[in-house]
């Protein structure tokens, strides 16, 4: 065993351990990361899910460093990609043309930029990487983590890391149990919270889909199926209460309105919601002629969100049977769409989907990581909830918290569950992200920096989005830089308020936005 001490752990190498760790070591502090997968990114690379962005992201709404990640993406596609003359010099440049968000793109993209935005820290030794490797036991004292344990999933060393300041990043909050944070999972009840949507007796196993993502291209008149996976027949008769349809077909619950059916088809056609075009990585009309065969398009649809059962909080066996079946539900996808979907000339099946094994750099073509919507979420100073946001119950403007260290905008939008419910998609003001969501209760050392900040089952549906991610992740490695300078503990930094309103102005000076102008609700 081998110890390794430096000033900010961060557990978790995701868009929020990613924002954080460079936060900290722009800050002059040493880092060392610990990522499960050999990709950092999370929701960008690993997860394979291209950024789901507001609407005002191109002129206000994110920080600095993110705007950065999103110029080097377009600047990859313009530096080594033959695009059109008048793709080349459009004032905003959408790599993918998807629906969701102006920089799509392929998984190894976003990894490349990440690595090129981080490569100066690791050349000079203030970053320490520990790819494939994953956290297995922590040490306290009192309400101090001393350190904790990692394990490398290939060799099956354990290193211990020691450093004043500790930061969960990691996707499903896996370092709260270990170091005895208080924390939360699934449904609040109506009597905590007083939100309008919530349960009437919480549920810590109600927890939204987990999705395994995958990309496809089409090449019509070529065969590409795959081989049928072993569960393709539970799949395809399978239909939800909820649902309209079959799981498998082009009906799904339209969120805005559960109770009506949303019409979709695979390729865009009018009156419907077209798949292809939703999460499009790559539009091959914006290239030279034959530098692609095809579109690229990443599938995250509402047929392969998984509900049938958490990950979280349930025993290794029962949250590696549900992984699995995740994972068997989208190749079952994938199967169908190859094989019995229904095509608009009467025919069945679209045999020349190809699964890009290669763009996911996996064999079975899944994501190398489930993406996970909801995690563990600390039991914090501030905790986020639905009447904070929701302009249906807050008339005049979202709740402004006078500790902001960031913005994020978004519906308040929570997929099916795990506890059988249907989706919750109600409106959200853009707002403020709390400092107290970030602290917890009582452990002095540790800060949340993904999606295991102090929001509910509820509000975690708008804070969970990529830029918002990010924004959290930065203002955690911002805040143990800032307390390893000054001396003092994040809940004093924050209930002081000239230390909070100067921390804030290193956030300014860094790049973060605190403040909104007037804008409208999503």
């Amino acid at each position: 065993m081998s110890e390794i001490h430096a000033d900010v752990i961060v557990l978790g190498g995701g868009m929020g351990g990613f924002a954080a760790a460079l936060a900290a070591v722009r800050m002059g502090k040493s880092v060392v990361v610990v990522e499960e997968t050999d990709w950092l990114g999370g929701q960008l690379t690993s997860q394979g899910v291209p950024p789901d962005e507001h609407p005002w992201i191109e002129q206000f709404g994110c920080t600095r460093s993110y705007r950065r990640f999103r110029e080097g993406v377009r600047a990859c596609f313009r530096d080594h990609f033959p695009l059109k003359g008048e793709t080349r010099v459009a004032p905003v440049f959408k790599p993918g043309g998807a629906m969701v968000s102006r920089v799509p793109c392929p998984p190894e993209i976003s990894l490349k930029v990440l690595q090129h935005l981080m490569l100066p820290y690791r050349m000079n030794g203030r970053i320490i990487l520990f790819l494939q490797s994953r956290l297995v036991a922590a040490e306290t004292d009192g309400d101090l983590v001393t350190s904790v344990t990692v394990e490398s999933l290939a060799s099956g060393s354990t290193t211990t890391l020691t450093g004043p300041y500790f930061l969960d990043a990691t996707e499903t909050g896996e370092a709260l149990p270990l170091t005895g944070t208080e924390y939360v999972t699934g449904s609040e009840s109506r009597d905590e919270t007083g939100e309008p949507h919530a349960l009437e007796r919480a549920d810590p196993l109600d927890m939204q889909a987990i999705t395994c993502c995958f990309a496809m291209d089409y090449l019509e008149g070529e065969d590409h199926t795959i081989s049928k996976p072993d569960s393709y027949e539970f799949w395809r008769d399978y239909r939800p209460d909820f649902w309209p349809d079959k799981l498998f077909s082009w009906r799904a619950p339209d969120p805005p309105s559960p109770s009506k059916p949303r019409l979709m088809s695979l390729f865009p056609e009018k009156g419907k919601f077209p798949l292809w075009t939703y999460r499009r990585l790559i539009e091959k009309e914006q290239f030279i002629p034959g530098t692609f065969e095809s579109d690229i398009t990443l599938v995250n649809w509402p047929q392969n969100d998984y509900f049938l059962g958490p990950i979280l909080e349930v025993d290794d066996k029962e949250a590696i049977m549900n992984l699995r079946a995740a994972r068997e539900q989208s190749l079952s996808l994938l199967y169908w769409l190859q094989t019995e979907a229904p095509r608009p000339d009467g025919g069945h099946g679209y045999p020349g989907l190809r699964l890009r094994r290669d763009l996911m750099g996996t064999e079975d073509g899944l994501a190398k990581f489930p993406y996970i919507r909801e995690s563990r979420r600390i039991r914090a100073e501030r905790t986020v909830v639905e009447q904070d946001l929701n302009p249906e119950v807050r008339r005049g403007g979202p709740v402004k918290y006078p500790d902001s260290v960031g913005l994020g905008a978004y519906r308040i939008d929570l997929h099916p569950s795990t506890g059988g419910r249907n989706y919750i998609d109600v409106p959200s003001y853009p707002f403020q992200i709390p400092l107290g969501s970030l602290i917890p209760l009582r452990v002095d050392n540790l800060l949340a920096a993904s999606k295991n900040i102090g929001t509910t089952h509820i509000t975690n549906g708008c804070y969970r989005l990529h830029p918002v991610e990010w924004n959290i992740g930065e203002a955690a490695g911002s805040l143990a830089a800032y307390c390893i300078e000054t001396g003092l503990r994040p809940r004093q930094v924050r209930k002081d308020p000239w230390r909070l309103s100067d921390f804030q102005r290193v956030l300014v000076e860094g790049g973060v936005e605190l403040e909104w102008p007037r804008i409208r609700p999503l």
